[in-house]
């Protein structure tokens, strides 16, 4: 393992579901800032948004267990180690759990909390090595509260939150942080799906959906710009974060204020 960057310098991030999105923002952010990024995601048309902000690319399907050993092998291969994973994959599935397939629930189990848990597990010997980390959780504002319809998500979520305080007190006395996301309906790809699949689920039309289903809670009546999320990840990966662990920053328009 070769040392890590002496403090301020650029860092080495892996960054997880970055074909679009949150994770598309997040790679641009951190390359924006000088560090080096291995973006990684299952759809191999990541790699040209990648290239457009500078980053490498790696395809894997996070659902496969040597698939996430094998994404941090490729962040060591190319660039010696590994200082900030963004762990922001993941899907949904809109359905009641009378109806919820089981493979489903298990696909989205091991893609939004099993890959967390083992992109982390083989990241931690670089981070532990040099002092210093940072794990930043995407979890959604569905970690702290429950929606119908979203059993699988909200669980693996729910379980994200966990597995992030529990990295924040093995992590402390490394250097290492970890630190969980929980952003409202962000302005997405598989927020514009889930839109749909509401209205087929609640019987209305899909304006209805963002008014009366998503925004319902809000105080601030607007979608979340990607790139809101990006830059709260940046002061979460930087020098200057280093008190900052096991915390759950709501980024949620005011939904869990009541």
């Amino acid at each position: 393992m070769s040392a890590n960057p002496s403090p301020g310098s650029p860092r080495v991030a892996l960054v997880t579901g970055t074909s679009s999105g949150i994770g598309a923002a997040v790679v641009k952010t951190l390359c924006d800032l000088g560090h080096q990024v291995l973006a990684v995601d299952f759809n191999p048309a990541g790699e040209t948004v990648a290239e457009a902000s500078g980053a490498a690319f790696f395809q894997a399907d996070l659902t496969d267990a040597e698939a996430c050993r094998a994404a941090v092998g490729d962040a060591v291969k190319r660039f010696g180690h590994v200082d900030i994973l963004v762990n922001n994959a993941g899907i949904q599935h809109v359905e009641s759990i009378e109806s919820f397939p089981e493979a489903k629930w298990r696909q989205i189990i091991d893609l939004m909390l099993t890959a967390p848990f083992l992109l982390t597990q083989a990241a931690w010997p670089y981070m532990r090595e040099g002092q210093w980390g940072r794990i930043i959780n995407i979890a959604s504002v569905h970690a702290q509260v429950a929606s119908p319809g979203k059993a699988a998500y909200i669980s693996a979520k729910h379980g994200l939150i966990g597995l992030t305080k529990t990295a924040a007190l093995e992590g402390g006395e490394h250097g290492i942080t970890a630190n969980a996301l929980c952003p409202a309906y962000v302005r997405t790809p598989l927020v514009d799906n889930q839109i749909a699949d509401q209205a087929r689920m609640h019987g209305m039309g899909e304006q209805e959906v963002i008014e009366k289903v998503m925004l319902k809670n809000a105080a601030v009546k607007r979608l979340i710009d990607p790139s809101e999320v990006a830059s709260l990840v940046a002061y979460l990966a930087s020098d200057q974060a280093g008190a900052v662990t096991g915390s759950s920053w709501n980024i949620d328009l005011g939904w869990t204020a009541q």
